[in-house]
């Protein structure tokens, strides 16, 4: 029997489980059990559009912007995700 997604409040532990092969919007996404149908209709962006997100082909802040209102994530969480480090910084 196929599992329901469940909607449940954002885990920190879980999300801080990424695989190397996920981006972190579709870990994010697969967290609150979403598909990418779900979270297309939930934030109003294409299908194709979270696809590019997800495979890093578009970074576009409305659109990150758009996604974690409907994930219910800061609003900055995908964007803070998205911009890279520069070489030789670390992160604190």
């Amino acid at each position: 029997m196929p599992q329901i997604a469940k909607r449940e409040p954002f885990s920190e532990p879980v999300a801080t489980h990424i695989t190397p092969d996920h981006s972190t919007l579709r870990a994010f996404r697969e967290t609150r059990g979403y598909s990418m149908e779900e979270l297309s209709l939930t934030c109003g962006l294409a299908i194709n559009e979270i696809a590019d997100i997800e495979n890093g082909k578009d970074a576009d802040p409305s659109k990150l912007r758009r996604i974690a209102s409907a994930l219910r994530l800061p609003e900055d969480a995908l964007i803070d995700a998205a911009v890279p480090t520069p070489p030789g910084r670390s992160v604190s």
